[in-house]
């Protein structure tokens, strides 16, 4: 197993296929010159499937596969179908631009969840947050993977004066259709801009809804990163990724690898592990994963309190959140 000095269990690894996505929001990718990763320093399909391999034995069980926009990887069914030969549970995040070339593939990989990034329901918002005019073509492809029985997770980035104003709207969604919207505080990367009032907070979210609607709590489990709540007499739920005004560190089983074939044990941490060059150089790999998880932080990559009012997102060290993966 892979455990940290705080005895938490890591069984849920997310992979990084790629840095590059065809879409351009501000909150994830610096500039719209972003310098992508040469390919020649991304891991190819068959060490993504060796790598992977590794975590597996160690006792990882569920991995996602993030970018970037995983699907912009000309190989994406390649890698998806090596994965899906793992003994675990696979999953994906997706901004759903390309969903309707893959339906197939993700079923014969037997993906029955899809996590969608969508942070408005505006087309002219969507085109100012996004930098590309796609806001129809997501929404097309959203409702077509739930007419074809995909089970949909939104995943919508909550900004203080650009995107809270919709927050009922969203909720309004899962009156008729068996979705669970997912509102994800605002967190700081490289090169986003973020400042700790455009935190739109659980505590605001809830009390939002529930000034228009009875709510019910939905009891989670350990390793949940989402709070979950249903409105009465709705088909879906809506949840709260709470990262930083209620921190879900506690019960936290998750690993990173970037699509350069970095190793991060938190979203936040400073240090990472170079995988991918070990690999290459014929080293062995899992001294160096057990090594990584031994130095993980308690809380928040040992970089920040829950107390975020006076964090500066400058005085952090972390890559962009594009580099990362989602």
């Amino acid at each position: 197993m892979i455990v940290d000095r705080y005895n938490r269990v890591h069984d849920y690894l997310r992979i990084s296929l790629t840095d590059r996505c065809n879409l351009r929001c501000f909150y994830c990718m610096p500039e719209e010159s972003y310098d992508f990763a040469p390919m020649k320093h991304l891991m190819s399909a068959t060490e993504l499937e060796i790598i992977a391999g590794h975590f597996v034995r160690l006792g990882v069980n569920k991995i996602r596969l993030t970018g970037g926009e995983p699907m912009v990887r000309s190989d994406f069914g390649d890698i998806i179908l090596r994965l899906a030969k793992l003994p675990v549970s696979l999953h994906i995040t997706t901004n759903a631009l390309l969903l309707d070339r893959y339906f197939d593939v993700l079923r014969k990989a037997r993906i029955g969840t899809l996590n969608i990034s969508l942070d408005t329901l505006s087309a002219e918002k969507f085109k100012r947050l996004t930098r590309r005019d796609k806001f129809d073509l997501t929404m097309r492809n959203i409702h077509m993977a739930l007419q074809q029985g995909f089970q949909v997770k939104i995943n919508m980035v909550v900004m203080r004066d650009f995107n809270e104003d919709e927050i009922l709207d969203f909720v309004a969604w899962t009156k008729e259709e068996s979705l669970d919207v997912r509102f994800i505080e605002f967190m700081p990367f490289e090169g986003n801009k973020w400042t700790s009032n455009q935190v739109f907070s659980l505590k605001e979210i809830v009390s939002l809804v529930e000034s228009k609607h009875k709510i019910q709590v939905i009891e989670g489990s350990l390793h949940d990163t989402a709070k979950h709540y249903k409105v009465s007499g709705h088909k879906g739920r809506f949840s709260v990724i709470s990262t930083m005004s209620a921190p879900f560190c506690e019960g936290c089983n998750r690993l990173r690898l970037t699509a350069d074939g970095k190793m991060k044990n938190c979203l936040f941490s400073k240090n990472e592990s170079d995988l991918l060059s070990a690999l290459r150089d014929g080293l062995p790999l899992e001294p160096l994963i057990l090594q990584n998880i031994s130095t993980k932080a308690e809380k928040l990559g040992g970089q920040f309190s829950v107390d975020f009012s006076k964090l500066k997102q400058e005085s952090l060290k972390n890559r962009s959140m594009i580099s990362i993966g989602g």
